[in-house]
């Protein structure tokens, strides 16, 4: 367990109380088949109303875990900035393997890229927060046995 949750702290945004707070609330993590699965456990998912060939998409669900959901919103913010490893991060990251290190670096250009994206499109700013976090899912150090997802 103190390895997954050192692992989530090479992540931008999780710190070491966002990591123990996602360890305790998920449980084991390979109970998820992937990303879609938490992201749905968290309850951040855009609800649907569907009749038909007509699919309408709308806000996210907040039906599952808010403590979870809190967690992936507050390190979204942190995707604003352009990927950089600073002094923080460098110190969290030290005596990682260099698999994790290369996920979190991937997420960090994944995400700012996807909140660039959606600022330029004039989304409004909480609305982009909201969409990195769900996508935050992807990278939150979530790895399966059989491999990783980033």
């Amino acid at each position: 367990m103190q390895e997954v949750i050192q692992s989530l702290q090479a992540l931008r945004g999780i710190a070491q109380i966002s990591a123990v707070t996602l360890v305790a609330e998920l449980g084991e993590i390979s109970r998820f088949e992937g990303a879609r699965q938490l992201m749905g456990y968290s309850g951040a998912v855009p609800s649907e109303d569907s009749s038909g060939k007509r699919i309408q998409r709308g806000p996210i669900t907040k039906t599952g875990n808010a403590h979870l959901r809190r967690i992936a919103i507050e390190a979204a913010w942190a995707y604003r900035h352009r990927p950089a490893i600073g002094l923080t991060l460098r110190k969290r990251q030290e005596g990682l393997s260099e698999e994790v290190k290369e996920i979190a670096w991937k997420a960090q250009h994944r995400l700012h890229k996807r909140y660039r994206t959606l600022s330029a499109a004039g989304k409004e700013k909480q609305k982009v927060i909201t969409a990195v976090g769900e996508s935050c899912w992807a990278s939150l150090g979530y790895r399966r046995s059989g491999g990783t997802e980033a």
